[in-house]
């Protein structure tokens, strides 16, 4: 989910969790048989929750598809964030839900295995349309429930002339080239050569992205790795820079923009939305100060892809009206109407091709990095050890842990908490 839309998950919500979990599935956790969607135009009333500035928007914007399909109706709840999670397990237990909903990705593996969600119909949607990383959130136990509706990724925003005065003009290209880019950046003068997060709420979202690129798989449906040489070896990484004082761990709050700005930070790790707050925060020309980066090379050069995912729930009243719904969002043309509506990055990826999105040279390096990006397992027990996650990365940046006692503990605290399969 883009930026802090992570969430605790409530102890209520994962007890409904277990209480549904296997409902309507096969218990041997085989593959779910998606059914066949009738042809012809959606009719009838479609009931749709979505959150935050999606669910503002898409009531106005969904009109377009009741001119294509005069007998339905699209009515569009808004749903705040933070109330989002515990509304969906309510009326999961209640048999109460919506046709359609936003679910958050890493919601995706709870909500799949309460036997809630409706499998996704491969006659009306193609996996193929989608970015792969997008595709697997929405997989659960080798099924698909549901679709990527937007998606967003990580790089590295740059000061241009900090870079070209420390030797890369283009921006780092390695690992070691983005470490001897933040000592240079350093020595001529930034505060913060590349700033990253030390262990705030959704700091695994900047440490799993040099993890998958060396090499590490921290988890499947029934194992979780945490603590392998390659995660390690990360994890040593990422401290290094708190180590050697090229990131601080006291950045006040609203400071990361006008630090960058001022030249007192050279580079950071973030998403797309910062393109606009830097434009706005340093107003006029700045647009032609800074660059943006894909994650550097290890193994790989993976990062993390968030967004949302939109799922039909099996109790629908209109089921089929719901899946041509979410079938026309995620047509090319209507994916590239909604970004320039809500600045939402399309899942599909030939709605890129779309000069809005392939002209745009700050958006067409998240475009390129979105073809090597992945999400966290879709497990139900995700964002609980996200969160314990979390707390050791803090420890490790501001601690001076030993980066192998972090990988233990952190496999230790998950394993305690399992994958909820």
């Amino acid at each position: 989910m883009r930026r802090s839309r992570l969430t605790a998950v409530a102890a209520a919500a994962l007890a409904v969790s277990v209480v549904l979990a296997g409902c309507g599935r096969d218990s041997g956790g085989g593959q779910e048989e998606a059914k066949t969607v009738a042809e012809g135009k959606a009719t009838g009333e479609i009931t749709v929750w979505a959150m935050g500035a999606e669910g503002e928007k898409l009531g106005e914007f969904a009109k377009e598809f009741s001119v294509e399909n005069p007998d339905a109706k699209v009515n569009v709840t808004a749903v705040p964030w933070d109330a989002a999670h515990q509304k969906i397990a309510s009326a999961i237990a209640a048999k109460q839900t919506p046709d359609v909903s936003m679910i958050g990705t890493t919601w995706q593996g709870e909500f799949a295995k309460t036997g809630a969600l409706d499998p996704t119909p491969p006659d009306l949607i193609k996996k193929d349309d989608f970015f792969p990383g997008a595709w697997d959130t929405t997989v659960v136990d080798g099924s698909s429930f549901g679709v990527p509706w937007y998606v967003e990724t990580r790089g590295i925003f740059y000061r241009k002339d900090l870079a070209a005065a420390a030797g890369f003009p283009e921006g780092p290209k390695t690992w070691d080239d983005l470490k001897a880019m933040a000592k240079a950046m350093k020595a001529k003068g930034a505060r913060e050569g590349f700033h990253l997060q030390p262990g705030k709420t959704g700091s695994w979202q900047s440490v799993m992205p040099f993890a998958w690129s060396n090499g590490a798989e921290v988890a499947t449906s029934d194992k979780l790795s945490f603590d392998t040489p390659e995660m390690t070896e990360a994890l040593a990484y990422y401290q290094s820079f708190f180590k050697e004082g090229l990131s601080g761990t006291d950045l006040p709050e609203g400071a990361l923009e006008p630090d960058f700005v001022s030249g007192k930070i050279g580079a950071f790790v973030s998403g797309p939305w910062h393109i606009g707050l830097l434009q706005e925060k340093g107003g006029a020309g700045f647009d032609q100060k800074f660059a943006i980066a894909q994650m550097p090379m290890k193994k790989s050069a993976t990062s993390f892809i968030g967004g949302s995912n939109l799922a039909v729930f099996k109790d629908a009243k209109n089921r089929d009206a719901g899946w041509k719904f979410v079938q026309w969002l995620s047509k090319p043309e209507v994916q590239v109407k909604w970004y320039q509506a809500v600045k939402d990055l399309p899942s599909v990826q030939s709605a890129w091709d779309d000069s809005s999105l392939s002209g745009d040279p700050y958006l067409a390096v998240f475009g390129k990095q979105l073809e090597d990006a992945k999400a966290p397992p879709a497990i139900p027990t995700w964002e609980q050890i996200a969160a314990s996650f979390d707390l050791e990365v803090e420890k490790l940046c501001k601690s001076n842990v030993d980066p192998g006692a972090t990988a233990k503990t952190i496999q230790d605290k998950a394993s305690a908490i399992g994958t909820g399969s």
